[in-house]
């Protein structure tokens, strides 16, 4: 294989392939060795079949399937011996091909730009990390406490008030009549929350135990038998206990309760919590500082057909009109996107920084852990969505990067309070709101760092005169 690189203009090349005769003849002859002992032709036993009657009927196949196998071969081969990353698909124009011929194609390709990623380490950003008071830990197990209520019996002559447990049975009818789902045994309803049907928990104040109360309210939206939403009905309540809160005990048996040691393992365990609240959100900060300071790195030329796609996203859902009045505006938000996408790349590859399946799939189940109730929603979405799988694997691959940034670059750590803390995560929503309304462009989707570079070197032929026509594999009936 003999390969000339051409350089056309700025980061556009032309890469001349030519493979000799012979090389292609071997390549063809190969394939016939391999399908000789698989087809069945009448009249020959298998593996007996004479080279010009296999020609005769799959010469074309099989020379399609030779050259496509051929041009996939030398083409990556090409790229990867004279170091050139493609930005975007690269083209291949056929100049000369055929059976007993040598092949000689041009792929054209736009590069990557090179990048110098030396002046990482000197980026500088700020380091969070929150010291939580006593106070807000004490504060913070005594809501627990409160979501967690006890009850207690009330003496039998005992009225009913806000905050009680009532436990009761009831029927109930729409119109006098009986309806399916009407009957209910030992509910329990916190009085005040109105968490049974709306309404329902005030007709039940300063009853006793022992006692019969007749409730109405109204069936809800989300009852079974569609036919009685919002029918009033009449629910005839015997009130089998009426209890009372008890306060709970803030000590080593509430927070073994909770699956603490002790109470002052609970305490550091809330702690830790409160602080890494903070923390993730004061990461995004840290994180968004080195954006920026990346964004200011000095990058040659960026490809157009990357621009071209870019602009594409930031564009979508608006009139052609108001592309072009915004196009300006979004090509600099572009070449912005492209070119930290462009540095973060090169600095996990020359880290050789990789996603496991491992790590794929951890993530995957942090999804799902986010969304309760859900779990098998989420799980049906990754899987039968590959390019779904394929962002999350991007984000996973863009966080890894930049956690070993941090490690590599100059932290201003400060140590804040919990107040300190909220007020500069106030400040900075309101200026990513600022920078929003300035870019007149709706909230920034999550780019996928890897996307640069991503199924983008998978050479396409160019529909010109010289181009192979599709055929079918060679069958091996």
């Amino acid at each position: 294989m003999k390969v000339t690189v051409e350089n056309k203009k700025g980061l556009n090349k032309d890469i001349k392939v030519f493979i000799d005769k012979k090389t292609m003849n071997s390549y063809i002859d190969e394939k016939y060795e391999e399908i000789k002992g698989t087809v069945n032709l009448k009249g020959f036993r298998p593996g007996k079949a004479p080279r010009e009657i296999l020609k005769r009927q799959f010469g074309q196949a099989v020379f399609n399937e030779v050259l496509d196998k051929v041009l996939k071969e030398t083409s990556t081969k090409a790229l990867k011996e004279n170091q050139i990353k493609p930005a975007g698909q690269p083209k291949l124009d056929l100049k000369t091909y055929g059976e007993d011929k040598e092949l000689e194609y041009v792929i054209s390709v736009t590069e990557l730009p090179k990048i110098d990623i030396k002046s990482i380490e000197n980026i500088k950003f700020d380091d969070y990390s929150v010291k939580i008071d006593e106070k807000e830990t004490d504060k913070r197990i005594k809501e627990i406490a409160r979501n967690q209520p006890s009850f207690k019996d009330s003496t039998s002559d005992s009225k009913a008030k806000e905050g009680d447990l009532i436990v009761f049975d009831y029927t109930a009818t729409i119109e006098e009549k009986p309806f399916k789902g009407n009957e209910g045994k030992n509910i329990q309803l916190t009085l005040g929350k109105d968490l049974f049907l709306k309404g329902f928990d005030k007709q039940l104040l300063n009853v006793k135990k022992g006692d019969e109360k007749i409730v109405e309210s109204t069936l809800p939206e989300n009852f079974p038998e569609k036919e009685l939403i919002n029918k009033k009905a009449k629910f005839k309540c015997k009130i089998m206990n009426v209890k009372i809160p008890e306060e709970i005990k803030i000590n080593d048996d509430f927070a073994k309760n909770l699956g603490a040691k002790d109470l002052k393992d609970l305490k550091s365990l809330i702690t830790k919590q409160i602080n890494d609240e903070y923390k993730n959100s004061l990461d995004r900060i840290s994180k968004n500082q080195i954006l920026k300071e990346i964004e200011k790195f000095k990058v040659t030329e960026i490809p157009e057909n990357l621009i071209d796609e870019e602009v594409k996203i930031l564009s979508q859902g608006m009139s052609d009109d108001d592309t072009k009045k915004s196009r300006k505006n979004f090509e600099e938000i572009a070449k912005k996107r492209i070119k930290v996408g462009l540095v973060l790349n090169e600095f996990g590859e020359q880290n050789q920084i990789k996603i496991t399946d491992q790590e794929l799939q951890s993530e995957v189940q942090k999804q799902i852990r986010m969304m309760p109730g859900q779990e098998k929603m989420v799980m049906d979405f990754y899987q039968k969505n590959p390019s779904a799988l394929s962002s999350l694997r991007g984000t996973v691959y863009e966080e890894k990067i930049l956690k070993l940034i941090k490690e590599k670059a100059k932290s201003n750590r400060k140590e804040i309070s919990k107040d300190e803390a909220e007020k500069i995560l106030k400040q900075s929503q309101k200026q990513q709101l600022d920078q929003e309304l300035k870019d007149q462009r709706k909230p920034e989707k999550k780019v996928e760092t890897k996307k640069i570079i991503e199924n983008k070197t998978k050479p396409k032929l160019t529909k010109t005169k010289s181009t192979v026509k599709k055929s079918k594999k060679v069958s091996k009936k």
